[in-house]
């Protein structure tokens, strides 16, 4: 009786040491062997299994002890759950059996299984549900496993279920960590492609900024973007990155529907390859030849325009995942808004500079070349004067240089006008009084400001450009068309808004007959202040000078 209770004893502590490293093996895998291993040897079994259940009762997992490799080797499936094994999942009781093949639940072994008599079978019980069991068989030295072996194995599985239902915890906090770590390297990518693309910038920054963030991001080893031509309907290959260009540009223009690239424009929809060598879509053998294998080719789209196609190719084995094509169809998405917006910008500029052209143009012919096409008719009179009436005509030549020197002071004007001035980081009444002196220069005109400074100094940036523009256009103007011989600025402030007063004493102009939207630069004054909130009023008439009154609010 001592010697048994010295033997189980011995056991127990055994048993308590193989739990403390139980709980220490966070791995599903080799926890599940270590079980195995130690249900083995407390029960001193010839062999040892464990099957582990899901939620909804089905085997996904079993590992086994004491198989040879060549046993191993010749058992081609896994055990399906059936017989002894099925019974004990519909359990919460041991099951042991001195003979396998007597029991009426056993339905025999598959062919090249071991010999198996004694059984012992133990449920790994959770608070709600079997999470797996303990298969043991063979009791080394006796014909069946004891009452004894029971017990301890009961046991063992008690700090299985412990240890597994551990492991579970931590394998799905790995894989959480595992998605969430994925899905923040993914927002990167998202975030870095927003930064990127910004619509004032050039079409060649756009395409090579997202071309080499999206091979970054998958390690490939080339990639390529084509842009529709529309009027063609033909993909043009405008990028390479990465290697074997050579091989690339052997193809560089596809027509919609032709090939890999004309497919993914045609239909809209990304396309994969797992093995180039195979697929009669694509047309370009060189590529094949270069050793690539595999690729990925998206569409770039803004909205339902079609813009390009985006490919990236790759020669290993590993293939292109599902997370990995939606993230870059996301890209494609920014990208093709983003040449677009590009487009739509540079066009946008080559129009603002045609617009200026013809203003320019239009004033130039209206001003300074009527000017000299009068003083040339001058001249042509003069000619005929100079042998009849020689004092009309120094007279004339009097009057063709006056209006010279006019023309003079009118292109200095214009040059004043598109001078592109900026307020730098001078506040507006500094900015203003450089604009003051420079009018005085280039017209001989009184000109003076009156305001306080410190009203001023707080004021936004971007409001103190509008004024400083809205006095560039409409000093600009004075001199070209007002022939006033005084201009004075003033500005002020209340709680509310700030106000800028322009006042000459010219000959005015017919409200009524001026154009708001030709000549002057009327129309860009309302467009400039009516944009913030602002407001500008213009007061004039024949022979009673000019009167520009514009106002902004604070904020």
């Amino acid at each position: 009786m001592k010697t048994s209770c010295e033997k189980l004893q011995s056991r127990l502590l055994a048993l308590h040491r193989a739990n403390l490293e139980l709980i220490k093996d966070i791995s599903l895998d080799t926890l599940l062997m270590r079980i195995a291993t130690v249900a083995k040897e407390q029960a001193e079994a010839q062999y040892a299994a464990l099957g582990l259940l899901d939620e909804d009762g089905n085997l996904i997992d079993f590992v086994s002890v004491g198989f040879s490799d060549k046993q191993l080797a010749r058992l081609m499936q896994k055990p399906q759950g059936k017989g002894l094994l099925g019974a004990l999942m519909d359990t919460k009781e041991p099951i042991r059996v001195s003979n396998l093949s007597a029991d009426p639940r056993s339905v025999g072994f598959p062919e090249h299984h071991p010999a198996m008599r004694s059984f012992l079978g133990v449920p790994i019980l959770a608070a709600s549900h079997q999470l797996g069991q303990i298969y043991l068989t063979n009791k080394n030295g006796a014909n069946e496993f004891s009452a004894e072996d029971e017990q301890i194995i009961q046991m063992l599985a008690g700090y299985a279920a412990a240890a597994i239902q551990n492991a579970l915890v931590y394998g799905n906090l790995r894989e959480r960590d595992i998605a969430l770590t994925q899905r923040s390297e993914d927002l990167a990518l998202l975030n870095d492609i927003a930064s990127a693309l910004v619509p004032t910038q050039g079409l060649d920054d756009i395409v090579h900024k997202t071309l080499a963030l999206a091979m970054d991001y998958l390690n490939v080893e080339a990639g390529e973007i084509f842009l529709l031509d529309e009027e063609s309907q033909t993909l043009r290959l405008i990028l390479h990155r990465g290697e074997s260009a050579e091989a690339f540009w052997t193809r560089s223009r596809f027509k919609l529907g032709e090939g890999f690239v004309g497919i993914v424009a045609e239909k809209n929809k990304t396309l994969t390859s797992k093995d180039l060598s195979k697929d009669m879509r694509y047309l370009r053998s060189a590529v094949v030849d270069a050793g690539f294998n595999q690729l990925v080719y998206l569409p770039l789209t803004s909205g339902d325009k079609m813009i390009g196609v985006l490919g990236t190719a790759k020669r290993g084995e590993d293939l292109f995942d599902e997370r990995s094509i939606q993230l870059l169809t996301a890209v494609g998405n920014w990208a093709g808004l983003a040449i677009e917006n590009s487009r739509m910008h540079t066009d946008a500029r080559r129009l603002a500079v045609l617009e200026e052209r013809e203003r320019i143009g239009m004033d130039m012919h209206d001003g300074v070349i009527q000017s000299i096409f009068g003083v040339g008719l001058g001249l042509e009179n003069v000619r005929h004067l100079i042998d009849e009436d020689a004092n009309a005509a120094k007279e004339g030549v009097r009057v063709a240089i006056d209006g010279l020197n006019q023309a003079i002071r009118d292109l200095r004007t214009y040059i004043l006008d598109l001078r592109p001035y900026q307020l730098g980081d001078e506040n507006l009444l500094v900015g203003i009084r450089r604009l003051l002196t420079e009018y005085r220069v280039n017209t001989l005109s009184e000109a003076m400001i009156t305001g306080n400074e410190r009203d001023f100094v707080s004021l936004p940036k971007s409001q103190g450009m509008i004024f400083f523009h809205i006095c560039q256009e409409s000093l600009a103007n004075t001199a070209k068309h007002a022939k006033a011989k005084r201009v004075s600025v003033n500005l002020w402030a209340t709680s509310d808004r700030v106000l800028m007063e322009i006042k000459d004493n010219g000959k005015g102009f017919a409200l009524d007959k001026m154009s708001m939207t030709l000549g002057h630069g009327l129309s860009n004054m309302h467009t400039r202040i009516r944009k913030v909130g602002g407001e500008i009023e213009i007061d004039s008439a024949p022979g009673e000078g000019t009167t520009i009154l514009a106002w902004l609010p604070r904020e």
